[in-house]
């Protein structure tokens, strides 16, 4: 772990977190200093998140309270589940003009600075301008990630063009320069939020998805836009743990933390017990998640009863530690990875919860071919099922699974935290606070444990190799089915705020390339 006492930044790459701690000693706050260290992560760590992805926050000023802010783009105004079964459609394909929803994080950015920071937009942008103008260092978990896109990115030649120097993915310990996103970050500094979503560069990402069959129009972009929303929250050992409300995933997270609260953790953290209980609450959780969690401006979503006590009584009641508990396989949007988490606490202790995503890695691989935009594949995540709460419709937001966290005392922030992995994201939250808190492990402990997935809807869980043998030989023998994980499960960082000794204590996941670093 990594202590300071003056601000503290953790993000997945070390040029983030530098850039973080750059504008904290410079004077910026904790939000200043997110919103310049995602930027660079757009350009550095390009597979993870991008400004043609989304971005959701949770804000807790010094003065108390939480700020939640919803950066999730919409579908066009023409995507109508009839469009698709008219056109043939019966799933939204990964590198398809219909994954992609209108991208949320530029606007997210500007709304968050304009309320909660203290320098502009321009500014904070010229650390990113900078490495995609002059080059990066392709760094190792970077290097790795993009090598095993080479497929998806060929496909695209905007994306082959500008992601793929010589045809490949550039090597580890190389540099890579992305010039024409370096010249879109320079238009957005100049003309702020409306420099993306109108004009020459959503121009250029319009036309280029109309000419893959897309339904986006320049209104689409024009009328972007991300709203502050309501916090949802639930009591975990004495604290309150904090999320966004849906259509992100947090209020799976809190769920299961209301299941796991009423259930003894002792002895080991990786103990077939343990792990069993783990497994089959996520399980159920996530069967509560395909039946319910949908855009709430579109479709009723019933938070409250959601988080009540007498629902996590009646989950809690199924599991049964002699086998694995019978669900009907649940259809569930596809499986992905990509995401980046960061957060930064300043001197005056505002605390700061930021992710933003492509969803999978590299997103749709769709590249704008003069803005260099890479775009995410969101919109994946709807259904065409007319019926469903989930299902695609105009200007509708997806089922979103990147999910901030906030850990609150008496009105203040003790530790914004978060944990990527795509549907893992939920599980990674109340897995790493259960074991800070019902088993005493620092956040690095507790970060750096092997990590188990649920396939959501099955029986199935996805394990990473350092899983002790004899956890998966007894869980097996209850009928859970084990797969290993072909990439490291996830990445998570946190800030723990003492305020009895004035110090910050910092965690980093070891999964990606990133660190700690205070000042």
């Amino acid at each position: 772990m990594v202590m300071a006492t003056g601000g503290m930044a953790a993000t997945s790459h070390p040029l983030s977190t530098l850039t973080a701690v750059n504008v904290l000693e410079a004077g910026g706050n904790a939000m200043d200093a997110a919103v310049a260290a995602c930027a660079v992560q757009c350009v550095v760590e390009p597979g993870s998140t991008g400004i043609g992805g989304d971005c959701f926050a949770l804000y807790a000023p010094a003065t108390g309270g939480v700020v939640a802010f919803n950066g999730s783009g919409r579908a066009p105004a023409a995507a109508t589940t009839e469009w698709f079964a008219h056109q043939g459609i019966a799933a939204i394909e990964r590198q398809s003009p219909h994954a992609v929803t209108v991208p949320g994080a530029i606007d997210a950015w500007a709304s968050l600075l304009r309320d909660h920071g203290t320098r502009s937009l321009g500014d904070l942008l010229q650390p990113a301008i900078r490495y995609a103008s002059d080059g990066f260092a392709i760094t190792p978990r970077v290097g790795w990630d993009w090598a095993r896109q080479e497929q998806l990115l060929r496909k695209d030649p905007s994306a082959r063009e500008k992601y793929l120097p010589g045809g490949h993915a550039p090597a580890v310990g190389t540099a890579h320069r992305l010039p024409a996103l370096a010249t879109t970050l320079a238009a957005i500094a100049n003309g702020g939020r409306d420099a993306f979503y109108e004009g020459p560069i959503a121009a250029d990402i319009v036309e280029h998805l109309r000419s893959l069959g897309g339904l986006h129009t320049m209104d689409d972009f024009a009328d972007a836009q991300g709203s502050y929303v309501e916090p949802i929250k639930t009591n975990f050992r004495g604290f309150e743990v904090y999320e966004c409300p849906p259509n992100g995933q947090g209020i799976i997270a809190l769920m299961l933390l209301n299941i796991l609260s009423g259930l003894n953790a002792d002895g080991d953290p990786l103990s077939p017990d343990r792990l069993h209980i783990e497994i089959e609450a996520a399980r159920l959780a996530y069967a509560m998640r395909s039946a319910f969690l949908a855009d709430p401006d579109a479709t009723h979503v019933p938070t409250e009863w959601l988080l009540s006590g007498s629902l996590a009584d009646e989950l809690r009641s199924r599991i049964d530690l002699r086998r694995a508990g019978e669900l009907k396989p649940i259809a569930m949007p596809v499986q992905h990875s990509d995401t980046v988490y960061l957060t930064v606490v300043d001197r005056n202790r505002n605390a700061v919860s930021f992710i933003n995503s492509l969803f999978s890695p590299y997103g749709s691989g769709i590249a704008g071919p003069r803005s260099g935009v890479l775009l995410h594949n969101r919109g994946q995540s709807f259904v065409l099922n007319p019926r469903h709460p989930n299902a695609i419709a105009p200007r509708k937001r997806p089922m979103h699974t990147i999910i901030p966290g906030m850990l609150m005392r008496d009105g203040r922030a003790c530790m914004p935290f978060g944990v990527m992995g795509g549907h893992y994201q939920a599980q990674g939250h109340a897995h790493f606070l259960t074991k800070v808190f019902d088993y005493g492990m620092d956040m690095q402990s507790a970060i750096e444990l092997p990590r188990q997935n649920i396939r959501p809807g099955t029986a199935i869980v996805e394990v990473e190799g350092t899983m002790p043998a004899t956890t998966i030989a007894e869980l097996s023998r209850r009928g859970f089915a084990f797969e290993r994980s072909e990439i490291p499960i996830g990445g998570a960082q946190a800030i723990w705020i003492d305020r009895d000794n004035g110090t910050l204590i910092g965690a980093s996941d070891p999964r990606k390339d990133g660190c700690a670093l205070g000042y």
